[in-house]
């Protein structure tokens, strides 16, 4: 690989460099219009796009390893002074090898001893020797820096760890394995004995120790530390002592841009929506939405809803959403059909026609963040990534600057216009229904919300031609942000590279839950797979990475070290159509309930309150209609003023009678 595109910083595809895609090695001969020009060692030449080429299976590039992340759990768990020491080394292994402590395309001068033109990497590890003993530090030779360096390629920033300080957790301990095997094949010999106990499932793996390797060979471990392996061995379901199971239960299945090459410096800020969600609770909640824009095309390679209430959204959650193309994502495919079946009748673009736009919106890992304060939230396992990733955060500039209020008045034009759409896109009331009640005109909930704006940003904003993407000497021609993305891929002559599929749920925050014989249950939702199968009631928490504002599946760690997707269990009822119906009605049910008034309020031969009570709830005039309709409904009559009973009938409570033929119509 060429060394002009490391000199930039970040992680791209020069001219030059060689890459590999539909099982062949091909070298990058030109980049034009969001092109890649590539040319084979036989002679056959192709043209691809750039969002194509870094997304397509199978690719890589020759010489250039996929960075790896650091668990956000391993790493919180590790010491302080461990954490600190790994970074110092990061820092020194990249002088060692870039000449600054930085790495490549941070600013400074390399210092004499670290001259890459100068010195060879051999002499320069001799030179970090020297210098971390003159600092202090023990038992660092050349034969250890270069050591660490390898480990550092090969492992990343937990190469650099004390390995004293990594230890694996296991339901064991530190058994002798031979006593492990010795103490499972006990419990399988008085599996269903009731005379079993646990002092006679000892002794039997005592004397099976014997037997296969010698009296005296193994050393046992204490009485206690017995007692407490065979509890950690056992079946929950079937201690020793009890019956045997004859089945087992089956688990359910602001100015002109001024950086001058894509993702150059991406800066994040959050806008208000005018219109409202209805939350989970049923009430109608303020959305605000916070994106990632990159500063030189506009391009918005992030956009996350969440409520305005409820906390800034976590930068890890950014990044996932920024740098990892969503065809490359786990269940994807499966997931956008889902969402596109469940949101409105008109859409903006068919579902192949959605697939496609979304495998071509740009994606790409920033090389500088620039945040505001409060905005989103920035943790110590964030910033390990972010230096893992060689991405640098800069605070936003006051106000008064105008690189900080250009991307906030973008953003803000965006949530305006979205607003809009949002309202255009809701489907005509059916003949009878009154929405007066439903979540005080919320009508969309957060995940429909969020699909509706990751369609309107691919098909809409990204096409639509902006003022400030305007060439000095054409002025009155606006780009859109897709077309400058394109034209400055061309002018910088580099691709910016994405992260992999399995860095999605790397990247998204972590915590512990427990696999029951139900699944996982977080955030009170049930998530399940046939992979929790043989892990179900076994006791023990496991690592969970969860999307906190997309509910549609979760990420689980597995003893085999991989993270594993496993979806929503009633996520399929969010696509019905007669689903949505009841989630409207539910949600009206608990707005009568947040205004005072029960779904029953209304029964009564006259539709008011009941006798001797005090009126509560809406206004009279509010409930004028409702109480019409409800006399109506009693009496097998229309409303005076309507033509047609049967579409105008309404149950007590104010809810309209189902009626398939209207319901179908706005599907």
């Amino acid at each position: 690989m060429s060394n002009e595109p490391a000199a930039l910083g970040g992680r791209g595809v020069g001219v030059g460099a060689r890459v590999e895609f539909e099982g062949r090695t091909w070298q990058v001969s030109g980049l034009a219009d969001g092109r890649v020009y590539v040319a084979a060692d036989d002679g056959a030449t192709g043209c691809v796009l750039a969002a194509r080429l870094v997304t397509a299976p199978g690719f890589k590039v020759v010489g250039q390893a996929d960075p790896p992340i650091p668990s956000a759990e391993t790493w919180a768990a590790l010491p302080l002074a461990a954490r600190e020491r790994a970074l110092a080394w990061q820092r020194h292994i990249r002088e060692i090898e870039t000449g600054l402590p930085g790495g490549p395309g941070s600013r400074g001068v390399p210092r004499d001893e670290y001259d890459p033109q100068r010195f060879t990497l051999a002499e320069r590890e001799h030179a970090k020797a020297r210098e971390l003993a003159a600092l202090g530090w023990t038992k660092v030779s050349r034969a250890t820096v270069q050591r660490r360096r390898i480990a550092y390629h090969k492992q990343g920033l937990m190469g650099l760890v004390d390995q004293r300080t990594v230890r694996p957790r296991s339901g064991t301990g530190r058994a002798d394995g031979r006593v492990v095997a010795a103490v499972l094949e006990a419990l399988h010999l008085r599996r269903g004995r009731k005379a079993a106990t646990v002092k006679q499932i000892i002794d039997l793996a005592e004397r099976i120790v014997a037997d296969r390797h010698g009296p005296g060979r193994v050393k046992l471990p204490a009485k206690a530390s017995m007692y407490r392996l065979v509890k950690a061995m056992s079946d929950p379901a079937e201690p020793p002592g009890s019956a045997a199971r004859t089945a087992t239960r089956p688990g359910p299945a602001g100015g002109p841009p001024a950086a001058l090459r894509p993702s150059e410096r991406v800066q994040v800020a959050t806008a208000r929506l005018s219109v409202g969600a209805v939350g989970e609770d049923g009430t109608t909640v303020e959305v605000a939405v916070t994106a990632a824009l990159d500063q030189a095309s506009g391009c918005v390679l992030a956009a996350v809803l969440h409520p305005l209430q409820g906390g800034p959204v976590q930068l890890s959650v950014l990044l996932a959403e920024m740098a990892v193309p969503r065809p490359l994502r786990p269940g994807w495919p499966a997931l956008l059909e889902q969402a596109h079946a469940g949101g409105p009748a008109r859409r903006l673009m068919s579902l192949p026609d959605r697939i496609e736009a979304t495998a071509a919106r740009p994606t790409a890992v920033p090389e500088t963040l620039v945040l505001d304060h409060g905005t989103a939230g920035v943790t110590s396992a964030v910033l390990t990534v972010c230096e893992s990733l060689g991405i640098s955060l800069e605070p936003a500039p006051p106000r008064t600057a105008g690189a900080r209020c250009g991307a906030l008045r973008t953003l803000e034009v965006l949530a305006g216009l979205f607003s809009r759409h949002t309202v255009a896109a809701r489907p005509p009331a059916a003949a009878g229904e009154n929405r007066a009640d439903e979540a005080d005109g919320a009508y969309w909930s957060m995940p429909q919300l969020q699909d509706l704006l990751d369609e309107w940003i691919t098909g809409v904003w990204h096409q639509r031609a902006q003022e400030q993407l305007r060439h000095p000497l054409l002025p009155r021609a606006g780009l859109a942000p897709q077309e400058m993305w394109q034209v400055l891929l061309g002018a910088a002559g580099r691709v910016p590279l994405p992260l992999a599929g399995q860095h999605y749920g790397e990247l998204l925050p972590a915590r512990r839950c427990a696999v029951t014989e139900s699944g996982i249950r977080l955030g009170g939702r049930r998530y399940d797979d046939a992979c929790l199968d043989e892990h179900r009631g076994r006791g023990g928490r496991f690592e969970v990475h969860h999307h906190p504002h997309d509910p549609r599946q979760v990420f689980v760690r597995l003893p085999d070290g991989q993270l594993h997707p496993v979806p929503w269990a009633q996520c399929g009822h969010a696509s019905r159509p007669f689903d949505e119906l009841l989630r409207r009605r539910t949600g009206a049910v608990l707005a009568h309930r947040a205004a005072g008034t029960g779904a029953g309020a209304d029964v009564g031969g006259d539709g008011g309150a009941r006798p001797g009570g005090d009126r509560t709830g809406p206004a009279p005039t509010a409930a004028q209609p409702r109480e019409a309709a409800a006399r109506g409904a009693a009496g097998g009559g229309a409303v005076p003023g309507t033509g047609d009973a049967r579409a105008t009938a309404v149950e007590p409570g104010g809810l309209s009678v189902y009626d398939a033929e209207a319901e179908a119509g706005q599907w």
